[in-house]
């Protein structure tokens, strides 16, 4: 089982200044957008319960039981008594595979904020006011509203509402409050007014969730050193595209094969249909890391696009998992592992919107050599320390180019 990070943004504010409606509708919005959204919700009071009183599983817990799940088909739910409160970062870490974690709540969490204001609601009325004279005044975010940075007293807010107030933070506010949105603008932090739900998971939808991540297993066709076809050459028993696939599948929102054999490969469709397989067939007669990158490049359907060779026996699904996390990180063009040999172009990710582009005009200009395009793109190299962080039983590029290197391989991979 592969944990897929999951992204996490928390909705914070004042009492009644109608955070739940604001999640509620936010996520309403991005699963009607076909998005994965988890939810998390602090509640302030000790002690709740997830089961009505009376019913055998809610008597399991007033036996005394410390862990207690409720299991149906297509639900579960858990209920575990734990020291103290957890911190809102384990609890997200705890909820793996989502496009994006909605929190209610959780100011001090550390997570990336979305400010909430709500006219009718006079706790924000005052925090909007300080919020815009602190912007007016320079005061900084994170900054202490009561006092100026300087120590001198600016501007009064009740001492309860120093501790709620947006700070450094804060990515987004949302409000019908003019001295909001002026502190908004002021601070180079978007606004969106309290109906501007959709307007809300556009900016949500570039800047936060989780990228949606193409996986495209490169098989090409036969392969002279092998003999055959690399992806049809077998490997414990059966073809060795069917290893790789199953490898690289849990990280895959789409999966493509490209091959010049789609007629012999075909098989896969009825051995994987919850998959949804494309075989794709290279867009150029000559061979090389260039053309290859290009077909891949062209034929995936989301912004991020892992490339893995097929003869790869060791692909490791964790390592495009800390690629994908740092590509978004840093915001380079492309993440390619990185040794003594040279750059691992086919155990890399790429950004398509910056990628094919690069690749198109090196190719139109009859450049097809891979060292061209490093030189186009913003490349973050990824160290052997970090590969074998993300992956540490290694082995991720080892590959077989002739049947005797397949027939070893396959005797270690047995004895293991």
């Amino acid at each position: 089982m592969i944990d897929i990070p999951s992204p996490a943004v928390a909705v914070v504010g004042r009492h009644n200044s109608g955070k739940t409606t604001l999640v509620v509708k936010l996520i309403e919005e991005l699963v009607s957008r076909g998005h994965d959204v988890g939810s998390v919700k602090h509640h302030h009071k000790m002690g709740f319960d997830i089961d009505i009183p009376g019913k055998d599983s809610y008597r399991h817990r007033q036996a005394g039981a410390s862990e207690t799940v409720i299991a149906c088909p297509g639900q579960m739910a858990c209920i575990k008594t734990i020291e103290g409160e957890l911190e809102c970062t384990q609890i997200v870490k705890n909820m793996p595979g989502h496009d994006i974690v909605i929190v209610e709540g959780y100011r001090k969490s550390g997570l990336p904020t979305i400010e909430i204001m709500r006219s009718g609601n006079e706790a924000d009325a005052k925090v909007a006011a300080a919020f815009s004279e602190g912007a007016r005044q320079g005061v900084s975010l994170g900054t202490d509203f009561i006092q100026q940075s300087r120590g001198e007293r600016a501007f009064e807010v009740d001492s309860d509402l120093s501790q709620k107030m947006p700070t450094s933070n804060t990515i987004a506010v949302v409000t019908d409050i003019p001295d909001a949105v002026e502190g908004a603008l002021a601070y180079g932090i978007p606004s969106f007014d309290l109906g501007d739900v959709t307007g809300l998971a556009d900016y949500m939808e570039s800047h936060f969730l989780r990228p949606k991540v193409t996986v495209v297993i490169q098989a090409g066709g036969e392969s002279r050193r092998m003999g055959q076809s690399k992806a049809l050459v077998p490997f414990a028993g059966r073809p060795l595209i069917r290893r790789i696939v199953e490898r690289l599948s849990p990280v895959a929102d789409e999966l493509i094969i490209t091959t010049n054999e789609g007629e012999k490969l075909a098989f896969l469709h009825e051995a994987y249909p919850e998959l949804g397989i494309r075989l794709v067939p290279d867009l150029h007669e000559f061979r090389g890391a260039l053309p290859g990158i290009h077909t891949a490049l062209e034929a995936a359907t989301n912004p991020y696009v892992a490339i893995v060779a097929c003869d790869m026996l060791f692909a490791s699904p964790r390592l495009i998992v800390a690629e994908a996390l740092t590509l978004k990180e840093t915001g380079a063009d492309a993440v390619v592992p990185v040794n003594k040999h040279g750059y691992e172009p086919f155990h890399a990710i790429y950004r398509r919107s910056t990628c094919l582009p690069a690749v198109n005009e090196l190719l139109e200009s009859g450049d097809r050599r891979a060292q061209s395009f490093y030189g186009k793109v913003n490349i973050r190299e990824f160290a052997q320390s970090e590969v074998l962080a993300a992956e540490p039983m290694g082995g991720c590029f080892i590959n077989a180019n002739t049947p005797d290197e397949l027939h070893k391989l396959e005797e270690q991979f047995l004895e293991d």
